[in-house]
C-alpha cells in the first residue's frame, strides 16, 4: 500500500480499536465481535511493519489491556505482565509450533486451560503476601490487595521454607460456575443487578470499596469475595528461580499452597498439542469455571529468554481462542447511538439470552450497511454467537420463524441526542456521523469523559457516569456544562441540583419502576441531611430552601480534583483539547518542544511537522483545530479558571534538563512513583524513558524487583542506580565518571 493512504488507514484503525477498547474496558460495552477485533489489530500490525515510520508508542498494537483504573491506589509491577497473542485455527497453531520448533528444535510445551478471569499480581516478600494487584496497563496496576486477602484461595503466607526475598505470581481470579450461579440468585432475589458472566463478577468483587457501607453491605462484599478462587499459571520478577521449566514452577507453586490448575500437561510434539486442544474443547462444560480457550508455553526456561517478547506478548507463549457458542433469540429493537467522534453506532437491544456462560441483552451493529447485510429485521429471532466467548455478535436471522410481525430497521436521518442532521463526514463514508461537534450532548458527554481518563487529566471523579451527569442530567433542564468550556468554572452549586435517569448497564436504556412504569432517577451530588450537618446554602439553585439535602462527598470530590487537575503537565491538556490524532506521545514531544500552547499554536505547520514523530498529518489537525472559534473559547474559559497551558520551565521557572541525551531504564519498585510518574519526571528532566535494556541505554534506574534488566545492565558496563537515589539522579544528572 503506498504511504500514503496506509497512513490514512493506519490513523481510521486506530481510532476505531481505541473505540472499542473505551467501550469494553471503561463501559462494559461489547461493539464487535472478537475475531472482527483481532482482524482490526492484524491489520494495524502489518501496515506498522510495512511502514515502520507509522508505528508509535500509544498505537493500539502496542498496548497491554487499556490502563488501571482509579479506584484504588497504583501499584508498579515488578516485572511487566503482558497479554497474549492469539491463534484460532489448527493451521494457525501448527504454524506458530512449528517456528517455535525452527528455532529451538528440543522445544517442549506447556498446555493449560486459559481461564476467563480478572488477571491478578501476588507480590510476596520472604513468603508473606504484600500486594495484590490487577494487571492494569501491564506496568502499573490497581492495588486490591485487602480484597485479595478475603479470598479463600489466595494464602497470605506461603507454606514450606527457603522462599526467595521477593517473587511475584500471577493468574487468574474467577468465581466458579456454581458460585457464580449462586450469586446471581441472591442478587436477583435482593433486587440487585445480576452480573453478565462470571468475569465481570470477580473483577465486580474484588474491586469493590468498603468505605462508605453498612456493616451488612460490608457483609455482602465478603460473602462474595469468599466465593471467589484464584487459578495461578505463572510467575513475573523473581532473580534466581531454582528451576529451569514451566512444569518445574507449577510443582513448586503448589508446594507453596498455591492454587494451581490440575489442567495442565506436558507434550512435545504438534499432535500432543492439538489433541489437549480438542479435548478440551469437547469438554468445556466439565471444567469448574469459565474458559474460553487454551494456552500453549515452551516449557524450557533458556529458549523463553532467548524468544523474549515484543512490547505487549511473550514470543513463546500463544492463546488458542475456542469457537463461539451460537443460539438464537428475539431481535427487540434496534437503537442508535453517538459517540464522542459524532459517530452514530447502531446497537441490537436483544432478548436476554445465556451464551458461552453469560447473559447478552445488546449487541454492536455499526452502521446501516451492516444491518441491511445481515438481512435481520425487528421482531425477528436471530442467531448470536459470542466470539473467543468474550463479544456478542448478530451472525443472521432465522427466517423460517418470521409471522409478518417484524418491521425493518431505518436509520435516523436526525441525531437522537441533538436532532442535527447525521452525514458522512467524507464522500462514500458509510459511517454517519452527527456533525454538531460543539454542542451535540453525546459527543460533548464523551469529551468530558474523555478530559477525566488516565491518558487526559486522570481525573478520579470525573469517569462516564459523572460525564452523563454534567451533560445529560434529568434536571436542571439547562445542563451544567454545555461544552468543555464550563469545567473548570464547575462550583458546588452547579452540581447539588443534578437528578439523573438510572441507566440499565447492559441496554443503555432507563430503569423503570417494575409497578408504575416511572423512570428510576437519583441525585449523585446530594444526600439526605444529618442532624450534625451544617445547613447548605442553595440559594443559588432551583433547590432553594431544601433543607433536607446537602452536597454529597462526590460533589466535593469533584471539585477538589478539578482544582487539582489545573496544575497537570501540558501534554495531559494537549491530550485533553481532543485535537485529533494527539495522542499522549504527541502530546509528549509537543509540550517537550515548545512549553507552552501559545508557542505550539503560534508555530507553523512545517515547523510542527518538523519534529521527529510528529509529521504533516498531526501538524495540519492542530492548525485546523486551532482554527475554530469554540475551540479557542475552551482554551480561554480554562486559562480564565487557572490553567496556565504552560509547564514550568516556560513559565520562567527553573528548567531542569540533566538528564539531556540519556536513555533511561526504569525498572522495579520506584518508593513515591508509578511506573508512568518515573518516566514523566525521567522526561521533564530531558531524558528519553524506555523499557528494554541495550547497548543504547545511558542508565538505569533498579527497585525491587528488577530482575533480568539490571543485571543486563551490568553486563553491558552501564550504569545502575538505586532506586533510593531515583530523585538524586533526576536532580543532579549522571555523574561525569559515569557517563
Amino acid at each position: 500500500m503506498e504511504f500514503e493512504a496506509a497512513r490514512k488507514r493506519v490513523d481510521a484503525l486506530s481510532e476505531r480499536i481505541r473505540e472499542l477498547q473505551d467501550a469494553y474496558y471503561r463501559r462494559d460495552e461489547v461493539l464487535v465481535s472478537d475475531a472482527d477485533y483481532d482482524a482490526l489489530v492484524r491489520e494495524l500490525e502489518a501496515l506498522e511493519q510495512e511502514h515502520p515510520i507509522l508505528s508509535s508508542d500509544d498505537s493500539p498494537t502496542q498496548a497491554v489491556g487499556f490502563g488501571s483504573g482509579a479506584l484504588f491506589s497504583p501499584v508498579t509491577h515488578a516485572e511487566r505482565m503482558f497479554s497474549l497473542d492469539n491463534v484460532f485455527s489448527p493451521e494457525e497453531m501448527t504454524a506458530w509450533l512449528e517456528k517455535i520448533q525452527s528455532v529451538h528444535p528440543g522445544a517442549t510445551y506447556l498446555c493449560e486451560l486459559k481461564v476467563d478471569g480478572l488477571a491478578l499480581n501476588l507480590r510476596y516478600q520472604a513468603g508473606r503476601l504484600v500486594s495484590a494487584a490487577t494487571r492494569g496497563d501491564g506496568v502499573t496496576g490497581e492495588d486490591v490487595t485487602e480484597n485479595a486477602l478475603m479470598v479463600p484461595s489466595i494464602p497470605r503466607t506461603l507454606e514450606g521454607s527457603d522462599h526467595p526475598e521477593l517473587v511475584e505470581v500471577r493468574g487468574e481470579v474467577v468465581f466458579p460456575r456454581a458460585a457464580f450461579d449462586s450469586l446471581n440468585a441472591r442478587q436477583a432475589e435482593a433486587g440487585e443487578k445480576v452480573f453478565a458472566n462470571p468475569r465481570n463478577a470477580a473483577s465486580g468483587s474484588l474491586r469493590q470499596k468498603s468505605e462508605g457501607k453498612t456493616p451488612a453491605q460490608r457483609a455482602l462484599v465478603q460473602e462474595r469475595l469468599a466465593g471467589l478462587t484464584m487459578v495461578v499459571h505463572g510467575i513475573g520478577a523473581w532473580d534466581s528461580p531454582p528451576v529451569s521449566t514451566q512444569s518445574e514452577v507449577y510443582d513448586l507453586l503448589r508446594s507453596w499452597g498455591l492454587p494451581t490448575s490440575g489442567e495442565v500437561k506436558a507434550v512435545s510434539s504438534v499432535e500432543g498439542v492439538l489433541a489437549f486442544i480438542d479435548h478440551h474443547n469437547a469438554h468445556r462444560a466439565d471444567v469448574a469455571h469459565e474458559i474460553d480457550g487454551a494456552v500453549i508455553k515452551v516449557d524450557q526456561f533458556d529458549a523463553q529468554r532467548e524468544l523474549g517478547a515484543t512490547s505487549r506478548a511473550p514470543r513463546w507463549a500463544i492463546a488458542y481462542k475456542y469457537p463461539p457458542e451460537q443460539v438464537n433469540t428475539i431481535l427487540r429493537d434496534i437503537v442508535v447511538s453517538v459517540g464522542r467522534t459524532g459517530r452514530a453506532t447502531p446497537y441490537a437491544v436483544l432478548e436476554p439470552v445465556r451464551v458461552a456462560g453469560s447473559e447478552v441483552e445488546r449487541a454492536t451493529l455499526h452502521n446501516q450497511d451492516v444491518v441491511k447485510a445481515k438481512g435481520i429485521l425487528i421482531g425477528d429471532t436471530v442467531v448470536i454467537r459470542k466470539a473467543g466467548d468474550v463479544i456478542p455478535e448478530i451472525l443472521g436471522p432465522v427466517v423460517e420463524k418470521r409471522d409478518g410481525s417484524e418491521r425493518a430497521f431505518v436509520m435516523p436521518t436526525h441525531c437522537p441526542d441533538c436532532s442535527a442532521v447525521l452525514a458522512a463526514s467524507k464522500e462514500g463514508d458509510v459511517d454517519l456521523r452527527c456533525p454538531n461537534t460543539r454542542a451535540c450532548p453525546a459527543q460533548v458527554r464523551g469529551r468530558i469523559e474523555h478530559i477525566g481518563s488516565r491518558g487526559g487529566l486522570d481525573i478520579e471523579g470525573l469517569g462516564e457516569v459523572s460525564a452523563a451527569a454534567l451533560t445529560q442530567p434529568k434536571e436542571p433542564r439547562t445542563p451544567p456544562l454545555a461544552n468543555e468550556a464550563g469545567l473548570f468554572a464547575l462550583r458546588i452549586e452547579d452540581l447539588f441540583p443534578i437528578v439523573v435517569e438510572v441507566k440499565d448497564p447492559d441496554t443503555g436504556l432507563a430503569k423503570r419502576d417494575a409497578t408504575t412504569g416511572e423512570v428510576t432517577t437519583q441525585s449523585p451530588y446530594r444526600r439526605v441531611r444529618k442532624k450534625s450537618d451544617p445547613p447548605f446554602d442553595a440559594t443559588a439553585t432551583e433547590f432553594a430552601g431544601d433543607a433536607d439535602s446537602v452536597p454529597s462527598k462526590a460533589a466535593y470530590e469533584l471539585i477538589e480534583q478539578l482544582g487539582r487537575a489545573r496544575s497537570q503537565p501540558l501534554w495531559r491538556f494537549l491530550v485533553s483539547l481532543n485535537i485529533r490524532h494527539v495522542g499522549p506521545v504527541a502530546a509528549r514531544l509537543l509540550a517537550g518542544e515548545y512549553g507552552s500552547l501559545e508557542a505550539i499554536m503560534s508555530a507553523t505547520p512545517e515547523q510542527l511537522a518538523a519534529i521527529d514523530g510528529v509529521g504533516e498529518t498531526i501538524a495540519q489537525s492542530i492548525v485546523e483545530w486551532w482554527e475554530v472559534d469554540w475551540h479557542r473559547h475552551i482554551v480561554d474559559s480554562w486559562r480564565e479558571a487557572g490553567v496556565s497551558f504552560a509547564d514550568e520551565r516556560a513559565s520562567g521557572g527553573a528548567s531542569s534538563q540533566t538528564l539531556a541525551g540519556l536513555t533511561v531504564v526504569v525498572t522495579g519498585a520506584i518508593p513515591g512513583h508509578t511506573r508512568e510518574s518515573a518516566e514523566e519526571a525521567v522526561r521533564a528532566c530531558g531524558g528519553k524513558p524506555t523499557s528494554s535494556v541495550s547497548k543504547s541505554t545511558s542508565v538505569v534506574v533498579a527497585g525491587a524487583g528488577a530482575g533480568s534488566k539490571a543485571q543486563k545492565a551490568l553486563d553491558l558496563g552501564i550504569p545502575v542506580v538505586d532506586a533510593e537515589n531515583f530523585a538524586t539522579l533526576c536532580a543532579e544528572g549522571l555523574p561525569p565518571s559515569a557517563l
